[in-house]
């Protein structure tokens, strides 16, 4: 045998690098490795760097730190397979990092891993690509790189996955990116709806779970709702609520059904399938607070609709939400409230509340959760509305004080409620009286103060609806409730100021209150609303009408009007035509005013220091003017008429003196004894500067008395006294119109022929008075020299006293005259006409 010979190992090319082991110890080491062009180190570097990041957040944030994100970003499309699975689950994993997330979108790697998620790659790369854009999707930039890049579509496609993992990544990314409405609608036309609904077959709940909630978000549009129902979705649903074991995923179950039934055929589906009792029943019956919240929620989306509701009354829908109210979970409770709000749109469960539900919600009322007090105030209030007897049921049931109490809830939308409930009580007086009696007027000034404009409208509404007596708007006034109504009539929302308007007319109805929102500027809100073409309204037109009946100075100047039922009263002035806006000064300081070449302003003013004789038979002197004159032209009307005397006081009296004062006494006496030897017109001279001379001066001038009065009227107060004892017995309206036209001609200057109206010098006259008084306002009564305007005054005066009714109307150039409707003496009931008083006093000028 020969000898072995050892063969001999051929050394390495000199060009070659020997193998080397290396054990890092350090992450910075690695990090370097991963620009590597060897796939074996690569591999393992990725590997290494994976088991390194799933040990917690410190170390996602230390690898981000050494610049390891953008080197693995380009590994993701490495040829080799094992280095872009390691890669991807490397992303998966630090994708959860918000810096990382952050990184990841500046640099744009959304298609690349959108890529891994091809059906060829490896069921690993699925779940951890998936868990990357879930982890992406949870911000909303993300969301719109990954709709972008078209990630949704993949994704759908990965519910049908075998793996578990990859199925329960993909569906919390699809829920992720449906809160989005685009997204949404993309998701129906890729048909998602069965492969969703076949993941509630899922023996894993969290796969059920994330299903439920992305239906529940989806079937808020209608679109995906008939999609849901066209694929029996409703029976998978129900089948869910049927399984006790699946008592975790009722409450998202609820929810979709809540979204599912607010369409009509679905509803009426549901209820074929008899799915609508056991869903009723189920409510009723759970001991979970929330899946009952829920049930309740569902039942107030389906009562939106008539159709619904109409179905839902059938079901008796009404019992489970009165078993509901007595639920222990105060957010039971206010899911119940808010669906009995919605069921008070059908009659039939409005009336089965009456006896049921009524009593439950007052007692809600007085809990301390604001937001379930809203919730039952909103219910009653729907209750109440257009129905007394719900109203009527309230206020057995002692709601009165809980409903007052809850206006000074901190919640707006309770106050609303409460004072719209109040409202609807307040249509009925009994039920209105109580309401004032638990101090209404004090409680509501606090909303009126609201800044919410729901809350300042329903206020106002409430102060319309209670201030309807005279003591419920003194406590208003004198509570300071006023102040903010006439703010509220400034408001720019349509609805506050409608109703800011409507309870200043009704608070307008006495003289107090009208004069103190006068005072406040009521009057000058409304006439600038009025003029505004958008923001006037028909309540703020009568609200403003309402108050001027109570300044028939202010309103026969802006109108030009004074109706039957507009009785002159002491005060009032007629300054003549004033525009819209024009501020009217009041009488006190048109009365300080020198006097001017201004149209003077007439008085009237019965009150008087002197006061009428107490019996024909006094002889005493009294200060009554015209006296004589008066009753001989009452005499000389009644011969014409009537065989009715017109007495007076002076009439007994051998020689009355006229008594105005020793002036006019002892003019009298001069111009008795002057006149033989006198003319006509010098006598009328003497006449006329003896009245002028007689005229009185005004209360207080002169006097220490600090308290201002306006003008007396003597004279005028005479005339009060004469139609009164002579004219008022008549038992003919027509004649007593009559007689009374021919007394106010005959006081203001009596007839005068065409031919003379130039010689009538009433401009003349007036100026005398206004310098003798040195003012431009003249009393009535002094007036000798009068017109139409002046007559018609004087008519209207007159007439008011004595109870005739009669209008005031004022026309162009110093017109003016009185309009009278009477009932026909021959036709009881028929509505006869006489000729105005306007044209008796015409035909007296003319």
């Amino acid at each position: 045998m020969g000898k072995k010979i050892k063969k001999e190992v051929e050394p390495p090319p000199k060009d070659v690098f020997d193998p080397l082991i290396i054990e890092s110890k350090k992450a910075a080491t690695v990090v370097l490795m991963l620009h590597s062009p060897e796939e074996e180190i690569l591999a393992k570097a990725c590997e290494a760097i994976y088991k390194f990041a799933l040990k917690g957040e410190e170390n996602k944030t230390t690898l981000l730190e050494l610049g390891a994100v953008e080197p693995l970003t380009k590994l993701l499309t490495h040829e080799d397979k094992i280095v872009r699975r390691n890669a991807t689950m490397i992303f998966g994993i630090l994708a959860s990092n918000n810096d990382v997330k952050k990184l990841l979108r500046e640099l744009d790697v959304m298609n690349s891993v959108i890529a891994q998620l091809a059906p060829e790659e490896e069921v690993v790369i699925h779940e951890f690509a998936s868990l990357c854009l879930a982890n992406m999707s949870a911000e909303y930039t993300g969301k719109v790189q990954i709709f972008e890049h078209g990630g949704l579509e993949p994704l759908i496609r990965l519910l049908s996955s075998p793996d578990p993992d990859v199925k329960k990544n993909s569906m919390e990314c699809i829920y992720n990116l449906v809160q989005d409405f685009q997204c949404r609608t993309t998701l129906q036309e890729l048909n998602a709806i069965p492969p969703i609904l076949d993941l509630l077959k899922s023996e894993y709940p969290i796969i059920q779970l994330l299903a439920l909630k992305t239906l529940g978000v989806i079937t808020n549009d209608k679109e995906s709702r008939t999609m849901l129902r066209d694929h029996q979705g409703l029976d998978h649903l129900i089948k869910i609520l049927e399984t006790k074991e699946l008592n975790d995923l009722h409450i998202e179950a609820l929810a979709v059904i809540a979204n599912c039934l607010e369409d009509m055929d679905t509803i009426v589906q549901i209820q074929q399938t008899g799915g609508l009792k056991k869903l009723l029943s189920f409510a009723e019956n759970s001991t979970i607070p929330d899946i009952q919240k829920n049930a309740a929620k569902a039942i107030t989306k389906a009562a939106y609709d008539p159709e619904n509701r109409k179905l839902l009354h059938e079901q008796e829908v009404e019992k489970c939400l009165v078993a509901l109210l007595g639920s222990e979970n105060d957010g039971t409770k206010i899911a119940a409230s808010q669906a009995i709000s919605a069921m008070c749109e059908n009659s039939g469960s409005k009336d089965f509340f009456n006896n049921q539900g009524i009593p439950q919600l007052i007692q809600l009322l007085k809990s301390d959760n604001e937001e379930l007090r809203e919730a039952a105030a909103l219910a009653l209030a729907n209750l109440t509305t257009c129905n007394p007897a719900n109203a009527s049921a309230a206020a057995e049931a002692d709601g009165i004080d809980p409903l007052i109490n809850v206006l000074s809830s901190k919640r707006d939308g309770a106050i609303a409620n409460a004072a719209t409930v109040l409202t609807n009580m307040a249509m009925q007086e009994p039920l209105r009286q109580n309401i004032q009696n638990h101090g209404i007027m004090h409680a509501i000034i606090s909303p009126l103060h609201s800044a919410n404009t729901a809350v300042q409208s329903k206020a106002a509404l409430t102060v319309a609806s209670t201030a309807c007596d005279v003591e419920a708007r003194t406590e208003l006034r004198n509570s300071g409730g006023l102040e903010p109504l006439v703010e509220l009539l400034r408001s720019k929302n349509d609805e506050v100021r409608k109703h800011a308007s409507w309870a200043v007319m009704v608070c307008a109805g006495d003289e107090l209150t009208a004069n103190e929102l006068c005072r406040l500027g009521a009057l000058d809100v409304l006439e600038a609303v009025n003029l505004s073409g958008s923001r006037k309204n028909k309540f703020s037109e009568a609200a403003y009408n309402k108050l001027l009946n109570n300044n028939l100075s202010l309103k026969y100047s802006q109108t030009g009007y004074l109706s039957s039922s507009n009785i002159i009263n002491d005060g009032f002035y007629d300054y003549g035509r004033i525009n819209p806006g024009t501020k009217l000064l009041p009488l006190k300081e048109l009365c300080l005013q020198e006097p001017s070449d201004l149209r003077a302003i007439l008085l009237i003013n019965s009150k008087s220091d002197v006061s009428p004789p107490s019996s024909m038979e006094d002889k005493s002197d009294a200060g009554y003017g015209r006296s004589i004159s008066s009753s001989s032209s009452l005499r000389r009307s009644s011969k014409d008429k009537t065989n009715a005397g017109f007495g007076s006081p002076t009439e007994d009296k051998s020689e009355a003196a006229s008594g105005r004062n020793t002036v006019l006494s002892k003019s009298a006496t001069k111009e008795k004894g002057g006149r033989k030897g006198r003319g006509k017109k010098e006598e009328e001279k003497v006449k006329e500067e003896d009245e002028v001379m007689a005229v009185p001066k005004f209360v207080g001038e002169g006097s220490s008395d600090k308290e201002w009065r306006p003008p007396s009227d003597p004279d005028f107060s005479m005339y009060v006294y004469e139609v009164t004892k002579s004219i008022l017995p008549i038992t003919s309206i027509k004649e007593q119109i009559e007689v009374l036209a021919k007394y106010v001609a005959e006081k203001m200057g009596g007839k005068i022929p065409k031919e003379k109206l130039p010689d009538f010098s009433w401009e003349l006259h007036i100026s005398e008075l206004k310098f003798q008084l040195k003012s431009n306002v003249i009393p009535i009564g002094h007036v000798r020299k009068g017109i139409f305007y002046h007559r018609a005054l004087l008519f209207k005066a007159l007439a008011d006293r004595i109870g005739i009714g009669c209008s005031l109307v004022r026309g162009e150039y110093g017109r003016a005259w009185n309009e009278v409707k009477l009932l026909n003496e021959s036709q009881k009931g028929v509505i006869g006409s006489l000729p105005p008083p306007e044209l008796l006093l015409a035909r007296v000028l003319s």
